[in-house]
């Protein structure tokens, strides 16, 4: 049996819970935990439809094991309750489900964590190496999380617009064409923030102190790439700011 829910208000309430989905995260389900507190919002309607067992079924599913770019599960979360409000049988929600962990996963890791984030923070750089400081760090701030909310607004409309048909969703023109354009925009602006950082942080270097500063840097990308089974960017730039402090003190 299919049930009328009111919407606008629910949407916002589960928004407002997918900025926590990742809060209870654990081996056992991953997002699921999160996945169903987000959930819960929109299925509070099922409980006019008779006892109350329809929803207690349905948020459990909702809890159940999910795992997908937590800027993006809006849309599972959204498709699985509107699934359940139009009478979908239980088992045709945990397909969905799970059939959406892997679009999600890899359209949000292409989308944010390969194009969205570094372009925003390629600005970034470019702005403070330019000499715009500050205003250049609020400005990411700024622009990256406009864009990942509007992101998480849209998903989480789409999946409760089109239910078990959001496939149609992820087809859609303009989200193909921001997937494309998204990596070679952020390639052209890290590009361009390079050199431009590269000048800024060796400005208080003179001489053969820059011919030096270059050489680390190449030994650097030459571990980088040697040793990248078992060094990470991360590691490396720990490794070297921990020498440059014991050279501080070191030094006469």
């Amino acid at each position: 049996m299919s049930v009328a829910p009111r919407a606008r208000p629910a949407l916002g309430r589960s928004l407002l819970r997918l900025f926590t989905v990742q809060g209870s995260w654990n081996y056992e389900r991953m997002q699921g935990v999160g996945m169903g507190v987000a959930e819960e919002p929109l299925l509070r309607d099922l409980r006019v439809a008779g006892d109350g067992a329809a929803y207690r079924s349905a948020v459990a599913r909702g809890a159940h094991f999910f795992n997908a770019h937590p800027y993006l599960c809006g849309l599972a979360v959204g498709a699985a309750a509107r699934a359940e409000h139009d009478g979908v049988p239980p088992e045709q929600v945990e397909r969905l489900r799970t059939a959406l962990c892997g679009p999600l996963g890899s359209l949000g890791d292409r989308l944010v964590w390969a194009g969205w984030l570094p372009l925003t923070s390629g600005l970034a750089l470019i702005g403070v190496a330019l000499g715009l400081g500050l205003p250049a760090i609020i400005g990411f701030l700024v622009l990256f999380n406009a864009g990942h909310v509007a992101l998480r607004w849209w998903a989480l409309r789409a999946g409760w617009t089109h239910g078990v048909r959001v496939a149609v969703a992820l087809r859609q023109p303009l989200l193909q064409r921001a997937t494309a354009v998204s990596g070679p925009a952020m390639a052209f602006v890290v590009g361009a923030a390079l050199p431009l950082v590269a000048r800024y942080q060796s400005g208080g270097f003179a001489g053969w102190w820059r011919v030096a500063l270059a050489a680390v840097a190449a030994g650097g990308f030459a571990l980088l790439w040697s040793f990248r089974a078992r060094i990470t960017g991360v590691r490396l730039g720990l490794a070297l700011l921990a020498l440059a402090t014991l050279a501080g003190w070191l030094w006469p």
